[in-house]
């Protein structure tokens, strides 16, 4: 395959037809809308292309392939970007070596297409980049600055995960997963920072990073891409985010609860649905915010927007009126819906800590109701043991816990994967009523025989888990057993 530099040299009319491989993905898919928005052709190829994102290419005049070889690089293209998830052996990859096509990853195709020209405003961290990265997003539009944005969750607002603005900011959720096949680094190492946000630094991601430290170092290879005239917005609350922003090029805001830091919290209460708090700016009161997501996490995400808002020029008014208007993230603590008085939410928590802030913020919320919570290990760290110690106190605010069995993973030895009857076990030994599935419908048929009116069910996955949602809202609306 051909040297990645001169691509990034190249005239942009000298690209006229890029092809994407593994178009199907939800941030390939958005990059894909994007470029055709821009005035090029654009076709892809994927494993498989199906609805929804078959409608979403089909509805934006996209030709996707279905399989991968070398005769999708016909007509050939000007250029190809390629998905980190093809692998090295992928025909189509062979194809492209034979062709000598020009290449680009993902983040190198996003900074060089689109953020490149504009200020970008990177949120990165283990926990809490997609809400904090669309909070941006959407205060930055209320305020009439018209961003572009790149996120990996859908916006309720714009009803997408990515927007093509006039304004000057680019906010993209700062991924540390590997960028491709030929690149191992973090894809947020391309995104070319002029402010960033840092929320939290934990092990994570074990298929690809082998311990924290090993994470650490690529936070601060992140950290130092940052100019001189920059800014990083951290959680110095978090002693790994003090540790890898210690050496930092440019100025540190740290935020947080402690009355110390630059920006920091204070008498954070839910009332009347939202979630309010007091704003310190160097130990001084600042302003009063609201926000509709319960939780302090959410509080915390909140004030490191503050700060990148404050940053930019707008006022606490502005700050406030934009926070509390925000709609929410798709997969996020979404309500999906409410039967039978049984109250049904999604939410993408999956490490350990996400699960107890987010468990946590709905027992807040739901003050005085069942929280019942459904667990899918899914992700190649949750499936691993690592996790397996730490999960055991976090799901303390819940009351009843049903967990399923995780599909093994490949090449991995039985001693280092995830037990769903030891967390359970471990859990009723901590008080807790836990139990475990074989599969999605025997957690069907138990939720129809022991909810009751008042229950709110929490459904924590980073997958679709068998659509158990709608399922779990059609059940309890015709009262199917």
């Amino acid at each position: 395959m051909i040297e990645l530099d001169p691509i990034l040299n190249m005239a942009p009319e000298k690209i006229l037809h890029i092809h994407i491989m593994g178009i199907c993905g939800t941030g390939m898919a958005a990059l894909a809308g994007m470029l055709k928005a821009s005035g090029y052709r654009v076709t892809g190829s994927d494993s498989g292309v199906y609805p929804p994102m078959s409608d979403f290419l089909e509805g934006q005049g996209i030709q996707a392939a279905s399989g991968y070889g070398p005769q999708n690089l016909l007509p050939r293209p000007d250029l190809v970007i390629v998905g980190n998830v093809i692998t090295r052996k992928n025909p189509e990859a062979h194809g492209l070596a034979d062709a000598a096509i020009p290449y680009l990853s993902f983040p190198q195709a996003l900074a060089h297409f689109f953020i490149r020209s504009r200020t970008s405003l990177v949120v990165a961290g283990t926990h809490g980049k997609t809400t904090t990265s669309s909070l941006l997003a959407s205060a930055l539009h209320r305020a009439g600055l018209d961003p572009s944005f790149m996120i990996g969750g859908i916006v309720r607002e714009f009803d997408a995960n990515f927007r093509l603005g006039n304004g000057p900011h680019f906010v993209v959720e700062g991924d540390e997963y590997d960028t491709a096949f030929f690149d191992k680094g973090s894809k947020f190492l391309h995104y070319r920072p002029n402010i960033a946000i840092i929320t939290s630094v934990e092990f994570d991601h074990a298929d690809i990073f082998a311990d924290l430290d090993a994470i650490k170092s690529s936070f601060r290879k992140f950290v130092v891409k940052l100019p001189a005239d920059g800014l990083i917005v951290a959680h110095l609350d978090d002693p790994n985010v003090a540790e890898v922003v210690a050496d930092a090029p440019c100025e540190v805001q740290g935020y947080g609860f402690s009355p110390d830091l630059t920006w920091s919290l204070a008498d954070v209460r839910a009332e009347q649905g939202m979630t309010r708090f007091q704003v310190h700016h160097q130990g001084e009161p600042w302003a009063e915010m609201a926000v509709r997501m319960p939780g302090r996490h959410n509080s915390l995400n909140s004030l490191a927007v503050t700060a990148v808002l404050h940053r930019i020029g707008l006022a606490p008014e502005q700050i406030n009126n934009a926070l509390s208007r925000f709609g929410g993230v798709k997969r996020r603590q979404e309500v999906r819906g409410i039967e039978a008085g049984i109250t049904v939410i999604d939410d993408f928590a999956h490490h350990p800590t996400a699960v107890r802030e987010t468990l946590g913020a709905l027992k807040d919320a739901y003050a005085g109701q069942r929280l019942v919570t459904i667990f899918e290990p899914r992700t190649n760290s949750s499936r691993r043991s690592i996790f397996q110690q730490d999960y055991v106190s976090a799901f303390d605010a819940s009351d009843l816990i049903l967990i399923r069995k995780p599909l093994p993973l490949a090449n991995v030895p039985e001693a280092d994967l995830f037990s769903s009857s030891q967390l359970a076990s471990d859990l009723r030994a901590r008080g807790l009523d836990a139990r475990t599935f074989a599969d999605t419908d025997t957690i069907l048929d138990h939720l129809m025989t022991t909810l009751q009116k008042g229950d709110v069910v929490a459904i924590l996955s980073n997958g679709g888990f068998d659509n158990i949602h709608s399922r779990l809202l059609e059940k309890l609306g015709t009262g199917t057993k």
